[in-house]
């Protein structure tokens, strides 16, 4: 018997693409069956943007490449049906097969992320009966979405704590408008993830950093940014070699841009990102500026992940066998999105509370889930 429809409102909390990548992973990889409507209904333009023999049922208005490149990703993974998947549909029906190992392409022919498709193909992958290889085109360095350095230099180390294992090749580099990017993952599927404990965060003890220009941007863009940055982590944190490498990427880059990564390291092996993108006339020492800026707040609050991990850590602690526990700080929007969908397409169970230790800031928080222990049926 096939199970009930779940009903999905789309508009809520965050009210984007969160919201349909963590529901269509969940529901591929728990075989539900999900109805999504109004997606990306609060967003300035709405619908979409850019294992298991049961259906999901997805009610959007597709709008975005890059989202549709998603969803089109999950259904090569698990051998599915997609119907109504054209940029302008109104509604759109995805009926998954079992989820089987293989390659895979995804290409949305614009700067679409790249690292949003990982986040919603990486754990359907985990739960395939072999090894997996995800050819993901597109932006590698795209706003509002997370820098492929992101995803390589902290998600990866992170989530691996789970039991997760891949290899993320970066082959091009790809910028807004055209993309042109691609990177190829290469996962290993997993028995059951295991939950993870991260409340310890220890002091600051390395601080690194990339900084780059590409296409027919000057070099000293690159430089300038460095500059900035280094000058503005030195005055809350003054002890620490800050080592920003300055680059100008020529023969792995499609596209020109400019951006800045600057990477914290932990002595209990918590990781922090802060980063920026350069845009038309936006001097480079405002970029350096902004990811600086952004790096320490993240670690002003003495958490043990930043504000971008939060969201994607929620889906592998709701599917792990056990309790998982993260540090944070401001719990944020995409973050609570992501539990809500997690707890209406699983058993797991969340909670959100003050951390009250003397290292705990008034914004210091801990987010704790009794995962429910999703194991691969080919294991």
């Amino acid at each position: 018997m096939a199970a009930a429809m779940v009903e999905m409102d789309g508009s809520i909390m965050e009210g984007g693409g969160q919201i349909l990548r963590v529901s269509a992973a969940l529901s591929c990889i728990n075989g539900a069956s999900i109805r999504i409507n109004k997606i990306r209904a609060g967003r300035g333009t709405p619908g979409l943007r850019y294992s298991f023999p049961k259906s999901i049922f997805i009610r959007v208005a597709v709008y975005s490449p890059g989202h549709l490149s998603g969803l089109e990703l999950v259904r090569d993974i698990c051998c599915g049906n997609l119907e109504g998947g054209s940029v302008g549909s109104t509604e759109v029906t995805l009926t998954p097969g079992k989820i089987k190992a293989g390659n895979h392409t995804a290409d949305p022919q614009t700067a679409g992320s790249v690292g949003l498709l990982l986040q919603v193909s990486l754990p359907c992958a985990l739960y395939a009966d072999g090894p997996s290889e995800l050819c993901l085109k597109g932006g590698t360095n795209a706003d509002m979405a997370p820098q492929i350095d992101y995803t390589i230099k902290v998600f990866k180390p992170i989530v691996e704590k789970f039991g997760v294992h891949f290899n993320c090749d970066l082959r091009m580099r790809g910028y807004y408008p055209k993309g042109g990017g691609e990177v190829v993952a290469k996962i290993s599927p997993v028995s059951e993830l295991s939950p993870v404990n991260m409340t310890e965060r220890g002091t600051i003890s390395k601080i690194y950093g990339r900084s780059f220009v590409a296409g027919v941007l000057p070099y000293k863009l690159a430089k300038d940014m460095a500059t900035t940055a280094t000058r503005v982590i030195r005055r809350e944190i003054k002890d620490l070699y800050i080592n920003i490498q300055t680059l100008q990427e020529k023969d792995m880059a499609c596209g020109s841009g400019n951006g800045i990564i600057i990477i914290a390291e932990s002595s209990t092996g918590c990781i922090f990102a802060g980063s920026a993108l350069g845009k038309k006339g936006v001097y480079p020492d405002k970029v350096g500026f902004e990811a600086a800026e952004m790096l320490l707040r993240n670690i002003r609050h003495n958490g043990c992940v930043d504000e971008f991990l939060q969201d994607q850590l929620i889906l592998f602690m709701a599917l792990a066998n056990g309790i998982s526990r993260i540090r944070t700080g401001p719990v944020t929007l995409h973050t609570k999105t992501a539990i809500h969908v997690a707890e209406q397409l699983t058993q797991a169970k969340f909670t959100v509370t003050k951390a009250d230790d003397e290292n705990a800031s008034n914004d210091t928080y801990i987010i704790e889930c009794q995962g429910v222990g999703v194991t691969n049926p080919h294991f």
